[in-house]
């Protein structure tokens, strides 16, 4: 039975509570497992590369596009003309890493990211893969899920594409624009990291977009906790495989069968 206080259902509350919680609950049971880091290593060191070549390469692009473009003066709303175009081209530096994070940094990590899901998977349910480790099969998941990842980017960078083509439009397009486009991104941080579980499942996209949607409110929380770590600075660094981490809990927590 949902409990009720006032006009507030609190099984929601709780269900988006623990969704949210799923990516922070993935830091802890890292640390608690300290053989699991070394699954770490690679993804740490191509965010690491991704950020530090996106920030330099996104200010000096901005550097010489303000030098060529913006007037220059002494007077005072020169100055602060500087300051203003200066603190947007931060921000869309930061727009620029934050989709280098989740295109890039993703694509290349992801055979990474599948082996960190399985040994999760084995360590909380105890089952193993009947498959040893070795390098060919390494390679071969390696194709497989890097082909995967590519097919999530599109959809991903069409989905955006045609939103803004939406946004255009007079009248409701920015409306419309301003609701879908947060709740598609949410959509796919969900659908990106849940897939290193439910492709080992044999699960198709369809299958995967009706786990999904079949708890709405649980994922939703999930892909705002994922969100949030990605706009906290340092922490995108490790947002990847706790994203990873949290999304194999949760199937683990919600099987399909469940």
């Amino acid at each position: 039975m949902i409990e009720c206080v006032g006009s507030v259902t609190v099984q929601p509350i709780a269900s988006f509570g623990r969704g949210f919680a799923y990516p922070f609950r993935a830091a802890r049971f890292l640390l608690t497992r300290p053989g699991l880091l070394k699954y770490l290593a690679v993804p740490f060191a191509i965010n690491l590369l991704i950020f530090s070549l996106g920030v330099y390469f996104g200010i000096d692009l901005f550097d010489g596009l303000l030098d060529r473009y913006l007037p220059g003066g002494e007077a005072w709303y020169w100055i602060l003309l500087n300051y203003l175009v200066w603190i947007v081209a931060f921000l869309l530096t930061a727009v620029l890493v934050f989709f280098s994070f989740t295109v890039v940094g993703n694509l290349l990590a992801s055979p990474f990211n599948e082996i960190l899901s399985e040994r999760v998977e084995e360590l909380v349910t105890g089952m193993t893969s009947d498959q040893p480790f070795s390098f060919t099969r390494f390679w071969s998941d390696a194709r497989h899920a890097i082909g995967v990842e590519l097919k999530k980017q599109v959809f991903f960078i069409g989905g955006m594409i045609a939103l803004f083509m939406v946004n255009l439009m007079p009248a409701f397009g920015p409306p419309v624009y301003a609701v879908a486009a947060p709740l598609f991104t949410l959509f796919f941080l969900v659908v990106e990291y849940l897939a290193f579980v439910l492709m080992r499942k044999q699960m198709a996209f369809s299958g995967q977009q009706g786990y999904v949607f079949k708890r709405p409110v649980l994922m939703l929380g999930f892909g705002c906790g994922v969100f949030c770590l990605l706009a906290i600075p340092l922490l995108q660094f490790f947002c990847i495989p706790l994203a990873v981490v949290g999304a194999t809990l949760l199937w683990c927590d919600f099987p399909v069968e469940s």
